[in-house]
């Protein structure tokens, strides 16, 4: 089991022989247009020329940051992989010349491979303009692969549903949890996880390993660029307990197939 952040929610898994990205975005804007709207910070850690042939793709919902349509045309084009998407979002995938999508509702599950891959629920909203707010689901992902399960969380908010996830998949070998987007809390708390959040999610998932995602790379709430990252770094030195691995653009972290008992055996590289 490897993750390689590539930033903001796009992450590179490989999980034994298969390649998996979530929310893949390598453009320049997250917006409908290339020249207006959030204007990304820091380039993605990985050239899109050098990412290897992707299988499976993991969306999380329509909004512009998550699902970029310039991204996922180049995926389509040159690797054709099996697109993951919650309800509603097939329809504008398969636009995209997509032919192999699996459309879920929160708690149904399709295997691919020996990867059972469970759409778990999330609290946020989907929206691609002023007339289609919620038309669509929105979700997190949660595969259970021979090395451990990975949970995707997707974005969102801090709610039941994830002690509900909890239950059902307890102790994940990885989390991929947001941290950014979240001030100010009355206008944001609900629909983004701040760091103090991400840590509550993560004592009650209780992963081996936490990777924060959905932060410095796009200006999309009053927190600063580094803000989110600063803050859960000065909130672990009180809580040593925590197994999170912070990474910066580019950079992986591996874990052995067979999850041994010490946390700490895991390598970053």
């Amino acid at each position: 089991l490897r993750a390689t952040f590539i930033n903001h929610s796009t992450v590179l898994l490989q999980v034994g022989e298969l390649n998996v990205i979530t929310d893949p975005i390598w453009s320049e804007y997250a917006s409908p247009v290339q020249f207006a709207g959030p204007r990304r910070h820091r380039a993605p850690g990985l050239r899109f020329q050098d990412l290897p042939p992707i299988d499976l793709v993991l969306l999380s919902h329509n909004h512009y940051d998550h699902l970029d349509t310039r991204t996922l045309v180049r995926l389509g084009r040159r690797d054709a992989p099996t697109v993951y998407c919650p309800l509603g979002v097939a329809r504008r995938v398969r636009r995209l010349g997509f032919r192999s999508i699996v459309e879920l509702d929160w708690w149904q599950q399709q295997s691919f491979g020996d990867v059972a891959i469970h759409c778990v629920p999330a609290q946020h909203f989907s929206a691609r303009g002023v007339f289609d707010r919620d038309r669509t689901l929105w979700c997190g992902w949660h595969m259970e692969a021979p090395g451990g399960g990975v949970l995707f969380a997707g974005d969102t908010g801090m709610g039941p549903h994830i002690s509900d996830i909890a239950r059902r998949f307890p102790a994940p070998r990885l989390a991929l949890l947001p941290i950014g987007a979240y001030r100010p809390s009355w206008l944001m708390g609900p629909i983004h996880m701040g760091p103090e959040q991400a840590m509550e999610a993560h004592s009650i998932l209780q992963p081996r390993t936490s990777l924060p995602i959905h932060h410095g790379t796009f200006s999309l709430a009053d927190d600063g660029e580094t803000e989110p990252l600063d803050r859960l770094q000065s909130l672990l030195v009180k809580r040593p307990e925590q197994h999170w691995h912070i990474l910066r653009e580019g950079e992986g972290w591996m874990a052995s197939v067979h999850p041994v008992d010490d946390p700490m055996a895991a390598t970053r590289s």
